[in-house]
């Protein structure tokens, strides 16, 4: 809320620690943020270009079964939007604009490794 106040934003998360995956770190901050444990799978990486300056951002996905509590401190609203929805907000200007280009990205088809051929070698 600090950095972009008043504005909407689709993920949550953080730094990652020294020493800590980015799948620990988005684990982390899934407990941390919402207050809810869940395994979390990698989607994509890459270079945001970011408002304040490039980073490398890790997004990372999870199904959550329970309630969510998020932390005040960390998020001021909260509510389920369908995809649509989510995407009209993001053409706002009022949305975080690194949120709108990861959330592009995520929804971008990505490609998908091919099986393995047949008859290669089993290596296991």
């Amino acid at each position: 809320m600090s950095r972009f106040p008043g504005q909407y934003n689709w993920l949550i998360g953080g730094g990652v620690e020294a020493g800590e995956s980015y799948e620990e770190a988005a684990a982390r901050e899934l407990t941390e943020e919402l207050g809810v444990r869940a395994p979390v799978r990698f989607a994509l990486k890459f270079l945001c270009r970011g408002v304040i300056s490039p980073y490398w951002l890790g997004i990372h996905e999870a199904v959550v079964d329970e309630d969510i509590t998020p932390d005040p401190d960390e998020i001021a609203w909260h509510a389920w939007v369908t995809e649509g929805e989510l995407r009209e907000m993001a053409d706002r200007p009022t949305f975080v604009p690194d949120g709108a280009e990861a959330l592009t990205r995520y929804l971008s088809p990505r490609p998908v490794p091919p099986p393995p051929s047949p008859g290669a070698a089993d290596t296991s």
